[in-house]
């Protein structure tokens, strides 16, 4: 296999499980060091052992989102390193509770705007000089159709509102990087994908009926590679193909 990704640094988020763990695999493959985030340690160890299986390293930060303190950390700990980050993957979420909005207590929408949209914020406060200190950084946030459909889902006003607003934080990343650096910033929205959420939101769904994270990994991988050129668009999975955001101009 080729390791188009050998020397580069990948930092993902929610690391442990689903299409972070995938994608981080699957950056492993292609020779990528991969800084792999989550707050589970068992699971990153086991990911850890799978990365080796692959000939590629890791390193571990099991780490709570919502710490941003230490995601400020996380960032200076990677420039005494290695002074830069070639590849952000905001991968971690949360769905939050189906429910009318006015059901919805404080303390949860606050728990969901804060891992959906805050962190990954803060990640960028943290990393945008180290990705632009790299030849060719690449930033994909995974995000979902429920933010930006025509017509909105209801009871799940929560989950739609803080992607719709990690697609505009994705978007404006893009623009003040367009011009005056080499980072190309994506969004994809994977669509249906065999995850832990998915099931939260679909108790009696026959999991072997939708697609397996690593269905989607590449996909995602692919618009890390230096020779991506894209930026500021998002990458819709079921329709296969990059799309511009709706909306005026």
């Amino acid at each position: 296999m080729s390791r188009a990704l050998e020397n580069r640094i990948a930092l993902v988020t929610g690391a442990s499980r689903g299409i972070g763990r995938a994608v981080a695999l699957e950056l492993a493959r292609n020779g990528a060091h991969v800084i792999a985030l989550a707050r589970t340690q068992g699971a990153l160890e086991e990911l850890d052992d799978d990365i080796r299986a692959v000939g590629s390293a890791a390193t571990l930060v099991p780490c709570d989102l919502k710490d941003f303190v230490a995601l400020d950390r996380l960032g200076q700990a990677v420039y005494e390193r290695w002074g830069k980050l070639d590849i952000l993957v905001g991968n971690a979420g949360l769905l939050g509770p189906v429910s009318p909005l006015a059901h919805i207590d404080p303390p949860q929408w606050d728990e969901v705007m804060a891992v959906n949209v805050t962190a990954n914020y803060r990640l960028i406060r943290s990393f945008d000089a180290l990705m632009r200190a790299s030849d060719a950084g690449r930033a994909v946030f995974i995000s979902s159709g429920a933010g930006n459909k025509a017509n909105l889902s209801p009871y799940k006003g929560l989950y739609a509102t803080s992607k719709a607003a990690l697609d505009a934080i994705a978007r404006t990343w893009a623009a003040e990087t367009q011009t005056t650096s080499n980072v190309k910033v994506m969004v994809i929205n994977p669509g249906y994908v065999r995850t832990k959420m998915r099931a939260q939101l679909m108790p009696g769904e026959d999991p072997s009926t939708v697609a397996p994270p690593e269905s989607v990994a590449p996909k995602i991988v692919a618009m890390c590679m230096p020779e991506w050129t894209e930026t500021g668009r998002i990458f819709d999975v079921p329709s296969d193909a990059l799309h511009n955001f709706r909306g005026p101009a």
